[in-house]
């Protein structure tokens, strides 16, 4: 039986534009982009030039630091630019899709005749093994690491985000067969929502998590189950991406097809979109987004993604792309003293509290307000269902203090379990940007 966890801390925020359940294709890309900066902690190292042909599931980028960790191409065709920036840093690799598309051949496997050896050096040979990412640090994990513990979240209740229900339709199948090779690596949990029928998945420690958003962030499910302390690692991975290492050994190829959600206040028809890692944004939102004011496109959901545009590509690990407005063209007269029933609030400033909680709010992209001096006012601790003190391990993270980040447990977050403490936060302070900047200064620190 499935241990019950209850999350009683946390907020839910219900905003306009959640996808409609039904799924469609969205029309292939001419040209896809793998990322480096999608992949955080690695350094890439090209391996193919501009003009080489290659199949899906080749390698276009490997880490620098470890070379056996490839970062594969999701479609076949030719390699059409290398894209680099300042100091020249690699800004995504670019691949034209060819007419007919090809897979390299893994092989099929069946995972119960593999040992926990052979199925990691499968999910190197294959590129699965770059949507590992370990805690500390939250990077691409280690290959030569042995974690205490894999984690797998299926639950997504971050504003807008994708239901997991929908995109494992179809998928069940190779899901298991994921999580059973997962299992020759190290001991699984999974973390699911109340009545979700991957309860049932199997050489899994099935943890069922009850409560308000962010109660499906793998890092709050870290910190119910088993911490992190100093000198362990545990490594995490999205359910999705579970499903693409059941297809490697069920089917022998790598296909990264997945099923996003496309949603927002401003996107006309919400709905779920079956895309390839690496497809156009602009193909992606296929003229589905609302002309009469400007918008804000999110690679991700609006509180952990990052600002996007129609040409850029889709992350390896991204389940939405969402649209919001951006407000800076809002024209709010005497806007302050306005009872303001339409506006979402965590205070009772607003009279939207006495709002239904059903009543769906339209956000934009405004800060509404000037940054100010962080203090102990306990708003981070009402939505941060962690064992952890978020304002003492901020202070000591600006403070570059790192014996006291280290005692108060900065090895078990990430900067995504500090993203409704920003949202509630209303000193305005980045706090996700801080968090991941203690993480890089740790990391730089331990090496």
């Amino acid at each position: 039986m499935a241990n019950v966890i209850k999350i009683t801390k946390g907020l839910n925020i219900n905003l306009k534009g959640k996808a409609a359940a039904q799924v469609s294709a969205a029309p292939a890309s001419k040209v896809y982009g793998l990322v480096p900066d999608a992949f955080w902690g690695m350094k890439p190292k090209v391996v193919v030039k501009e003009g080489d042909d290659v199949k899906a599931g080749d390698a276009l980028f490997v880490n620098k630091l470890h070379p056996e960790v490839k970062f594969v191409s999701p479609v076949a065709g030719k390699v059409l630019l290398v894209e680099r920036g300042d100091r020249r840093k690699v800004l995504s690799v670019q691949v034209e899709a060819a007419a007919q598309q090809s897979y390299v051949d893994f092989g099929k496997k069946d995972v119960n005749s593999l040992n926990g050896e052979q199925v990691k050096n499968a999910l190197l040979e294959s590129g699965m093994f770059a949507f590992f990412i370990q805690r500390p640090y939250a990077v691409v994990a280690n290959p030569d690491d042995a974690p205490k513990g894999i984690f797998v979240s299926a639950i997504a209740d971050m504003p807008l985000a994708a239901n997991i229900d929908e995109v494992m339709k179809g998928n069940e199948a190779d899901f298991q067969t994921g999580i059973s090779a997962l299992a020759k690596i190290a001991k699984v949990y999974l973390g699911v929502k109340p009545g979700s029928a991957l309860a049932s998945t199997k050489n899994a420690e099935v943890n069922v998590f009850d409560g308000k958003c962010p109660a499906g962030n793998v890092g709050v499910q870290i910190n119910h189950v088993n911490p992190v302390n100093k000198g362990e690692v545990v490594w995490t991975i999205g359910a999705e991406e579970v499903v693409f290492i059941g297809r490697l050994f069920n089917k022998g190829i790598a296909d990264f097809t997945r099923t996003i959600a496309v949603a927002g206040s401003e996107i006309k028809n919400p709905e779920y979109k079956k895309v390839l890692i690496g497809a156009k944004i602009g193909d992606i939102i296929n003229n589905n987004v609302a002309t009469d004011k400007k918008v804000r496109i999110i690679d991700g959901n609006p509180l952990t993604g990052m600002k996007t545009s129609a040409d850029a590509f889709l992350y390896a690990h991204t389940t939405e792309v969402t649209a919001i407005p951006e407000g800076d063209d809002a024209d709010e007269l005497f806007g302050w003293i306005a009872p303001r029933f339409n506006e979402f609030s965590t205070s009772r400033s607003y009279l939207s509290w006495l709002m239904p909680k059903s009543k769906e709010y339209v956000i934009d992209a405004r800060v509404k307000g000037g940054h100010r001096h962080m203090i102990f006012s306990g708003e981070y601790d009402s939505v941060f269902p962690m064992d952890i003190y978020p304002e003492q391990l901020l202070k000591a993270i600006i403070s570059g203090d790192i014996d006291r980040m280290e005692a108060l447990g900065i090895y078990e977050v990430a900067p995504e379990d500090f993203a409704l403490a920003e949202f509630v936060d209303s000193s305005k302070v980045e706090l996700q940007r801080i968090v991941r900047e203690g993480l890089d200064m740790l990391r730089k620190e331990n090496e």
